[in-house]
């Protein structure tokens, strides 16, 4: 029977979702976990990729299990899992849907906080920047609806069939103070470090670095630029997966919920 599990994570200890030798990802440890509950070997498969350090407010992955299960497994996977890993929902599945390859669109939203607090550094990103122009971030926010090729915006674009994305949505926001900054961003797929490297360029443009126009010449000419430098991958969520049959409310709002009171739309 396949399963389908929702889940968040706080990314910070994790050098990323995907199994990789040699070092801790959220995969690894939730195949170990649940193989010693089940007492068979279990191989999950992910709703998508994360980078090292970055979180995930929603996220699905799919397990095929062969055993009956007759006790309270979410439970027990909730109290033998790390604090940093919850397990929201446990979905019994009809046929083979895939958590990956079935999902239709994914949101991602992206924190800075420009002034320096410790209870913020591990959930967003840290730039002493006191001046950023956030009608100008605004406004090269609007434009990536309109654009669907993002190879200017991809640290390795030849690895994929193609690099078209189909953004739905963008919006940048701000907190009540004017010191927080959101950045929301939903399309069917992204390419690797898509969203981080967008956002080291939004930053630029918010600091007059970087025109509105120079930022739009990446999305007409699609030329990578000679810098990609992404932004700090702390900021950064997975905060969405929807498919056709399944489109839960994510249950981890307290940054990520899009109508949010704190937070206004510049």
């Amino acid at each position: 029977m396949r399963y389908f599990f929702h889940i968040a994570y706080q990314g910070q200890h994790f050098s990323g979702w995907q199994r990789q030798p040699n070092v801790k990802s959220v995969q690894e440890v939730i195949e170990q976990t649940l193989s010693k509950i089940l007492k068979t070997p279990i191989t999950i498969f992910g709703c998508g990729r994360t980078d090292a350090r970055v979180h995930a407010s929603q996220f699905f992955f799919h397990a095929d299990i062969h055993t009956e299960i007759d006790f309270d497994l979410l439970y027990i996977l909730n109290k033998a899992l790390p604090p940093t890993i919850a397990v929201f929902d446990i979905i019994k599945m009809e046929g083979l849907p895939h958590a990956r390859f079935d999902a239709v669109q994914r949101k991602y939203d992206y924190f800075v906080h420009t002034y320096k607090d410790p209870f913020l550094n591990s959930q967003s990103s840290y730039y002493h920047e006191q001046n950023l122009d956030v009608h100008k971030m605004k406004e090269v926010v609007n434009l990536l609806p309109r654009y669907k090729d993002y190879k200017a915006f991809c640290t390795h674009p030849d690895k994929y069939e193609h690099t078209i994305c189909n953004v739905m949505e963008a919006d940048l926001l701000v907190d009540k103070n004017g010191d927080r900054i959101r950045f929301y961003i939903a399309s069917n797929r992204f390419l690797g470090k898509m969203i981080r490297i967008l956002m080291g360029k939004i930053l630029l443009v918010g600091k007059g670095e970087l025109s509105k126009d120079e930022f739009e010449s990446y999305l007409i000419n699609l030329e990578t630029p000679k810098l990609l430098l992404p932004a700090h991958p702390t900021g950064l969520y997975l905060s969405k997966v929807t498919y056709p049959y399944l489109d839960l409310k994510p249950r981890t709002e307290f940054l990520t919920a899009k109508q949010g009171a704190d937070w206004f739309s510049v």
